[in-house]
């Protein structure tokens, strides 16, 4: 049942992905001084919230294992944390290719950017610190550590824009401003293709998390044959 509700999930994800994609192409008008080039906004800007809410998860996850010893909270923290990285470094590329049209560069050192940057590194780096701890429990606990400290490092990236002067365009979207950057047809999009997105990325943590549960239960396996 779980799994038919994961297909169902996954592939209303991807027609409303499709549907928006038509609407996003063929329905909004250019932007008046970027032309055709900013509706790649719609795939950038959601993608960072999705990348910050898998990351929320991450973090959410890593405290209830502490809390718990549970490792599904563990499975569930490695889960979201690779789902966050996907869409991170989507943000990356989609900023870069917008930039080059706008800018007339791929990438500039500034606060947001580089924080980006960094953010992508740190949780790359807490996979990497998965791999080098062969103890489960010791894994799960340092894992856990790093993962609720990394967080910092998403909040300084949402915040750049407010705390330094950047290149960056500083916040559109109305729950940041309070309205009039942006046209509010043009914001409801970004939503609505948020949504399909959102929903895409719980089907892959999902999809993960169960791998990662029977790979702990083949390494048990193993771990106890071993023993023998």
């Amino acid at each position: 049942m779980r799994e038919k509700l994961l297909y169902i999930l996954g592939a209303v994800a991807g027609v409303l992905l499709v549907r928006n994609l038509w609407v996003i192409l063929f329905v909004l008008p250019d932007e008046a001084s970027q032309g055709a080039v900013y509706r790649i906004m719609y795939y950038h800007v959601p993608s960072w919230f999705t990348c910050f809410a898998a990351f929320f998860g991450a973090g959410l996850a890593s405290v209830l294992y502490l809390v718990k010893k549970d490792p599904r909270y563990d499975a569930a923290a490695v889960a979201s944390t690779e789902v966050g990285v996907a869409f991170c470094v989507i943000g990356l590329v989609t900023g870069s290719i917008w930039a080059r049209p706008v800018w007339g560069v791929w990438w500039v050192w500034d606060p947001r950017l580089t924080w980006a940057l960094i953010t992508c590194l740190v949780y790359a780096g807490y996979l990497m610190l998965r791999r080098a701890i062969e103890d489960p429990g010791e894994r799960g606990k340092n894992a856990a550590v790093v993962s609720i400290f990394s967080f910092t490092s998403v909040i300084i990236t949402y915040k750049a824009i407010d705390w330094w002067r950047t290149q960056h365009p500083g916040p559109v979207i109305s729950i940041r401003t309070g309205g009039g950057n942006i046209d509010p047809a043009m914001e409801q999009m970004l939503y609505v293709n948020w949504l399909p997105m959102l929903m895409l990325a719980f089907v892959m943590a999902a999809v993960r998390m169960r791998q990662e549960m029977m790979g702990r239960e083949l390494d048990a396996m193993r771990r106890y044959a071993h023993a023998l």
